[in-house]
């Protein structure tokens, strides 16, 4: 590409066989059709500097997320985090340019340089919008799918918000109102994760989320047709969705009529009760001369030859790159003022409400700091000893429950399984419509049990947008052999830091009768593979207390709280032996101390395994060994605390270590070293109690025992890169 020439980039009239925007009752000026126009060819320009990216879905919805970002949507430039702003989320993320260059149009601090800089190392405009990355983007996005997922999230969280700290005021008067726009592409309504979030948001009567379709009929294998014909806005009627077309092909010409789109906006607007759909159907690359309604518009760089047709045809100097008139940049950033007026008047209602509400405002001042209160700790049960056990899933659930009255941020359910994964905390009411209450679970809008249904991919999505709206604390719970169901929101929660909690039970072969589709195997090593992924696993009752107490102080990372079927016995703390459950919040402490000066043999277990390890401790001991058993219920936890200390629970120079864990042994080399013993399960389950499958597998003590001594006879060897392969 040619070095600019000009910023202008003013050349010719726009060629008259383009039919121009309709737009008179959305009292659109020559500029406001120029500002479009720009728009067009900034996306064009950028992908062109680059040599890859996607272009074409940016030139066509540039009408639409002009008209967003300059007159429908409430929000102000200067203040991206306040309370009351609308939101947007490009579910469509590959298609970046259509915000960024609002972004920079509205005066959000890109510029033109970041524009030009698009997908290039340290730039503010990466191939996907990336939350924390650039300012104005409310989630990462580019999976497709997981934006229209996450949206649905953000609108149940303005719910609960609102009925935390307004919840008498009349629909559309609280300070704390607001929209939730999202924009969705062909490839967003073909994934199955958007399916079932959009048949949650219609179930749960979400009025104040507004999602639009582009359909443009194009992917990268270009006419959709060849994959998808179903009729979307029928499927989303059936949701129980208010839905809406707008068509800009319907006359045969190509007319962008902006005036019946800002109508069917108006009419989502006023529709309360359902969450709304409209349906906008362009033509993708729209006015590029020979590659617009092609795949080529859709993921590549239109080629030097067809940008400079579509720059002709709108009116721009082929030969400037870039183009921006001051007219039109002045015209655009005017929003900012618009802005700054709208959130002054929200300010006066929001100083009203804390007046009235001095309760309420606290509460809203210590959520909006992510600090949990005074004092909350002293609500964590603590569980006495008990030898017959609880398994670590109810432990969870009576942590919640003690929860509730101290921490109402704390909400969440589960995917249809809440008697089994304990998620429901005991009387509260569930977060549903009223004419959606069952004989079961009773409740109400502002309600706190959530209930996902069985939609295990939905589920982590809208955890993802609930905790996006950074005032409450969300967690959901499933099977453990479920969780791969929910991965891609998983990393995606890793990715953004968010604090959501994912509360997997059922972690083993431990869940027993119904057999290895519901018994997890590789899933733990899986999900420590994600990067920011707190995987944890409690030993006891008492653990589980300090994993929740941990996992609530984090604030940047999501955790899974792996939790048992079966009971375990709840160890006694203060018999002397065995060290007070709190080391847990260190990822790993010494939980019984060899006899003697120093172990000859270090045992290292999770979860429900860490009975077992005791068990081969005592075996050991009767022949004379020091063994020290070490409880490491999260690994990633371990990995930050500073060296020394964990030089100190595993000493560098005690090779001989056993880690035991009913699951793959990936990973356990780098605990156990070059001596050490991994006693795993390296196969699938079967069906057959957990006691049975434990023997037959051999996951026992007198397995670890065995594999101690062969640890402690491998540790005077010389070592061995990889540990032994036998």
């Amino acid at each position: 590409m040619a070095p600019e020439r000009s910023s202008s980039g003013s050349t010719a009239p726009r060629d008259p066989g383009l039919a121009l925007p309709v737009a008179v009752r959305a009292g659109w000026s020559d500029v406001d059709l120029r500002a479009v126009d720009t728009v067009r060819v900034l996306a064009a320009d950028a992908v062109q500097k680059t040599g890859n990216g996607h272009p074409g879905t940016a030139m066509s919805l540039a009408p639409l997320a002009y008209l967003l970002f300059q007159q429908v949507m409430r929000h102000d430039p200067a203040d991206d985090q306040w309370l009351g702003r609308d939101r947007f989320v490009l579910s469509c993320g590959h298609s970046s340019l259509t915000l960024y260059i609002q972004l920079y149009l509205a005066g959000y601090g890109l510029e033109m340089d970041d524009l030009k800089a698009l997908r290039t190392w340290d730039s503010a405009t990466p191939g996907h919008p990336e939350y924390r990355h650039t300012r104005g983007v409310e989630i990462t996005t580019g999976p497709l799918g997981q934006g229209m997922g996450a949206s649905v999230g953000m609108a149940m969280a303005a719910r609960r918000e609102r009925g935390l700290l307004d919840p008498d005021a009349a629909p559309g008067t609280s300070p704390f109102d607001h929209r939730v726009y999202v924009l969705a592409s062909d490839g967003d309504m073909m994934e199955g994760v958007a399916s079932e979030a959009a048949s949650l948001a219609g179930h749960q009567q979400l009025g104040n989320l507004v999602a639009f379709y582009d359909s443009n009929h194009i992917s990268i294998e270009d006419d959709t047709d060849i994959s998808f014909s179903e009729d979307v806005p029928a499927r989303f009627a059936a949701y129980g969705w208010h839905v809406q077309t707008v068509d800009w092909t319907r006359t045969g010409d190509y007319v962008e009529d902006v005036d019946a789109l800002l109508a069917a906006i108006e009419a989502a607007k006023a529709e309360q009760s359902r969450p709304s759909l409209i349906m906008l159907r362009t033509i993708i690359g729209w006015p590029a001369p020979t590659k617009q309604n092609t795949g080529k518009a859709h993921g590549a760089a239109l080629g030097d030859e067809e940008v400079a047709g579509t720059k002709r045809l709108l009116g721009f100097d082929p030969e400037t790159y870039f183009p921006i008139e001051d007219e039109v940049l002045s015209h655009t950033r005017a929003v900012g003022e618009r802005g700054k007026d709208a959130r002054n008047r929200w300010h006066r209602t929001y100083e009203e409400w804390r007046t009235a509400n001095p309760e309420r405002a606290a509460l809203l001042d210590r959520l909006r700091e992510q600090e949990l209160p005074d004092g909350w700790t002293d609500a964590l049960p603590d569980f006495p000893a008990d030898a017959k056990g609880m398994a670590t899933r109810k432990a969870s659930g009576q942590v919640l429950t003690a929860l509730a009255p101290v921490l109402p941020e704390l909400w969440g359910g589960s995917a249809d399984l809440a008697g089994s994964n304990n998620t429901t905390m005991d009387g509260e009411p569930s977060f549903i419509p009223t004419n959606r209450q069952t004989r079961e679970f009773a409740g109400g809008p502002y309600g706190r049990t959530l209930h996902f249904g069985i939609r295990e991919h939905a589920m982590g999505a809208v955890l993802n947008g609930i905790a996006l709206q950074s005032l409450t604390r969300p967690y959901g719970g499933t099977f453990l052999t479920f969780s791969d169901y929910m991965r891609p929101a998983v990393r995606l929660a890793a990715l953004m830091k968010l604090p959501a909690t994912y509360v997997w039970t059922h972690d083993s072969i431990g869940l027993g009768e119904d057999g290895p589709t519901h018994q997890p195997v590789e899933h733990l090593a899986a999900l420590r593979a994600i990067p920011g992924l707190d995987v944890v696993r409690p030993g006891d009752a008492n653990e589980t207390t300090a994993c929740w107490r941990t996992i609530l102080e984090h604030t940047d990372r999501p955790a899974g709280l792996v939790l048992t079927r079966q009971n375990l016995p709840v160890l006694d703390r203060a018999d002397g032996v065995h060290a007070p459950a709190g080391g847990a919040a260190r990822g790993a402490y010494i939980l019984v101390e060899a006899s003697g000066t120093a172990p000859d043999v270090i045992l290292v277990a999770t979860g429900s395994e860490v009975h077992i390890a005791l068990g081969a401790r005592k075996l050991l001991a009767d022949e004379g060994l020091a063994v020290r058993v070490v409880s490491m219920p999260c690994r990633e936890w371990f990995a930050e605390q500073p060296l020394s200390y964990q030089d100190e629970v595993l000493p560098p120079d005690v090779r001989a270590r056993v880690s035991v864990e009913a699951a793959v042994g990936q990973g356990w080399r780098e605990v156990v070293g070059d001596a050490g013993r991994i006693v795993s399960l390296e196969h699938y389950g079967a069906s057959a109690d957990y006691e049975r499958l434990y023997e037959e597998f051999g996951i026992t003590a007198e397995a670890v025992a065995a594999a101690a001594r062969a640890s402690i006879r491998d540790a005077v060897e010389v070592p061995r890169p990889g540990g032994r392969r036998s």
